[in-house]
């Protein structure tokens, strides 16, 4: 047996989501996880969240209680831990209020073929939070963990989201039929959009701030 690789450190998976804070001016993104538990104001967030009858029918979270939440956010860990997923809690920057929420994973992580979903909360809707936090984690992935093409598939009656992509550059690209059940128990019929790392950035006339990354103490950014 050979030893020749035994005292090699390991190469580092470069297509690996790693925690970070986004900023965008008025709105941050901070990764989900246990620390998300505190303050419990953002617990609360996501039972208000999973009560939205718009949350329920496109984003549906099984959450009814602090204890769901806790579990809901153990998920979130886990998904960055294996640096499979990357998932933001939209925040106001001034006080701290969940405002939505955006995650990215991988769908083949070797061919660098990723998803993205959003939500958000009735008080956050019309300011263009999630567009500009789309924008900011859309770019951060094909920047920090190279990311070839992300998708966005939503149900074709969820017409805001469909504006959402539009606006962050994401391409139409058809209809999938009856391709995923959602929380009204129902297959709905999807519109498939995706963007590619080489495509161009989304024209757009309103100046939003730029988004700047800041790692959390002990981890990377890649």
């Amino acid at each position: 047996m050979s030893t020749s690789g035994r005292h090699q450190s390991a190469v580092p998976d470069p297509r690996t989501f790693s925690r970070s804070t986004l900023e965008l001016g008025d709105v941050l993104l901070h990764p989900w996880g246990r620390a998300s538990a505190e303050p419990d104001t953002l617990l609360d967030g996501l039972i208000v969240a999973a009560a939205d009858p718009l949350v329920a029918l496109w984003n549906p979270l099984a959450i009814s209680d602090r204890d769901d939440a806790l579990g809901w956010l153990e998920g979130r860990d886990g998904g960055w831990d294996a640096g499979v997923s990357a998932s933001f809690a939209a925040r106001n920057a001034s006080d701290g209020a969940l405002l939505g929420s955006v995650t990215v994973r991988w769908v083949d992580r070797a061919d660098g073929l990723a998803m993205i979903g959003y939500w958000t909360l009735p008080t956050a809707r019309g300011r263009g939070v999630a567009t500009r936090a789309t924008r900011a984690v859309t770019n951060w992935a094909f920047r920090t963990a190279d990311a070839r093409r992300i998708e966005i598939a939503h149900a074709v009656g969820n017409e805001a989201s469909c504006r959402v992509a539009h606006r962050c550059g994401y391409l139409a690209e058809g209809t999938l039929r009856a391709s995923h059940r959602f929380g009204d128990g129902a297959y709905h019929d999807e519109h498939l959009h995706a963007r590619l790392a080489t495509d161009p950035g989304p024209a757009d006339p309103i100046q939003w701030p730029t988004a700047q990354v800041q790692s959390p103490p002990g981890t990377t950014s890649n």
